[in-house]
This record gives structure tokens, sequence and C-alpha cells, in this order.
């Protein structure tokens, strides 16, 4: 003789719960505090270096032409010395499976290196915050003016910080079109409001990607849309470097 099953629903645990309330509760705004020191300050000139790296390469010229320039109509890509063609992008996956190889090796060596000073969304955070910061002011003064009842002056500051936010996001979103389209002829054209319709497109989705990303989503892109982050743990071990936060003070555990 065999026991009924029932077919209630089955109880869902506290901790189902929990995460499920997580998972779906507002996020609330989180205010960093401005930290110093060495790691502070390598962390500065890193986003300094790769964000100049990124605004300044398409004006380089070389050889009579723009130094990097993918020049997808012409099948053409010029790297500086270098000029790939299709048949070339061997290599490209030569150079994929090394930084693959390379982000391995580093993050088991010191553990989020790359996330904290490398990873394009910690840049332009950064960039956005330090906006951000100049505008609203300090940890406290922004918590203190978000908590404050609508007035013109606080309409005012939001208003400058999202107007230069903006401006930073559409700046962005030009120069990634200018890897794809020679930069000072793309310049010319968007000051007579002739831009191609992809060009258009490009410009203000990656201008919008950044705005959004980089101004609104900050560290929930890192929880919910990373990938990166959802294996990066399996890649440490007893050796790796791992910062994590005692009562006073910050400590670097082996």
């Amino acid at each position: 003789m065999t026991t009924p099953v029932s077919k209630g629903p089955a109880k869902v645990s506290q901790s189902d719960e929990q995460v499920a309330q997580t998972l779906y509760a507002k996020q609330e705004k989180i205010y960093p505090r401005e930290v110093h020191g060495v790691f502070a300050r390598m962390r500065t000139l890193g986003v300094l270096g790769l964000l100049g790296i990124y605004y300044l390469t398409p004006w380089l010229r070389w050889d009579g032409h723009q130094a990097v320039l993918f020049d997808l109509p012409a099948r053409k890509f010029h790297i500086f010395f270098i000029t790939l063609w299709p048949q070339d992008f061997i290599y490209l996956a030569f150079l994929l499976i090394i930084a693959g190889l390379s982000l391995f090796f580093f993050t088991a060596l010191a553990g989020r290196v790359w996330c904290g000073f490398a990873c394009p969304q910690t840049v332009w955070t950064e960039a956005f915050l330090w906006i951000e910061r100049k505008i609203e002011g300090t940890r406290q003064q922004q918590m203190k003016l978000d908590k404050a009842p609508n007035s013109f002056r606080k309409f005012r500051i939001k208003a400058t910080k999202h107007f230069l936010w903006l401006a930073f996001a559409a700046w962005t979103g030009f120069t990634f079109v200018g890897y794809f389209t020679p930069i000072i002829e793309l310049g010319q054209r968007l000051a007579i409001f002739s831009l191609g319709p992809w060009e258009t497109f490009w410009v203000i989705f990656y201008g919008f990607a950044t705005y959004g990303n980089a101004g609104w989503m900050r560290e929930q892109v890192c929880l919910y849309m990373c990938p990166y982050a959802r294996f990066q743990s399996v890649m440490f071990d007893r050796d790796t470097l791992i910062v994590t936060e005692v009562p006073g003070y910050m400590r670097i555990l082996y």
C-alpha cells in the first residue's frame, strides 16, 4: 500500500525568503567615503592613465593615418605600425587567450586586482564619483543633500551634476566611435549635424550605457551583470592576497 503524496505547495524556507527579499528589494544608494593612502593613490593614477589612453589614442597620427583605427568598410585595422586584415584575426584569438590566462594568473596571485584597478566599470565609476564629489561635496554633504526637501538649490546642484555626467558620457560615446571612424572627420561631421545613422546610434548607445552604468547602477553592475564576478572566487587559493576590513583599519590577508 503506497502513501499518498501531497500535491500542495512546497514550503519556502526562511533563508529562501530572505534571499528573495534581498534580490527584489529596492537597493539603497551607497555613499562611498573618500579614502587616502598608497593603494588609493595607485588607483587614482591607474584611473587617470587608463582614461588618458582611451581618450587620447584616437587623436594620435601615425604614417599619415590615425594611429589606432578599425576601418570596418575597408576591412583594415591600423594599430600604429601594424595593419591587420580579416585573415589576420588568428592573432586576435591568440591575444584574447593570452589576456584571459593573464587575468586568471593575476587573480590567483593578487585577488581582485582587476576589479579594483583596471575594470572599465571601476574606472568610469571612479570618474563619475569624482564629478559627484566636486559638485555635491563629501559623503556627509551628499547624504544631507539627498535628505533635504526639494528646493531650487538642490535642483541646481543635481542638474549641474547630471549635465556634467551626460557631457562626459557623450564624449565617451564619441571617442568610442572615433576608433572606427576617423575621429577628426567624425568631429567635423558632428559639428554640422551630418553623422550617419549607425554612427549616431553608437554615440548615443555607448554614451547612455556609460551614464547608466557608471552614474546610476555602479556596484549593481558588478553584483548582477558581470559574469567575471560569478566565477572569480574559484581562482582563489590559500596564497591569494585578499583585502579584508577589521575594526579600525584595513589589512591584507595571505
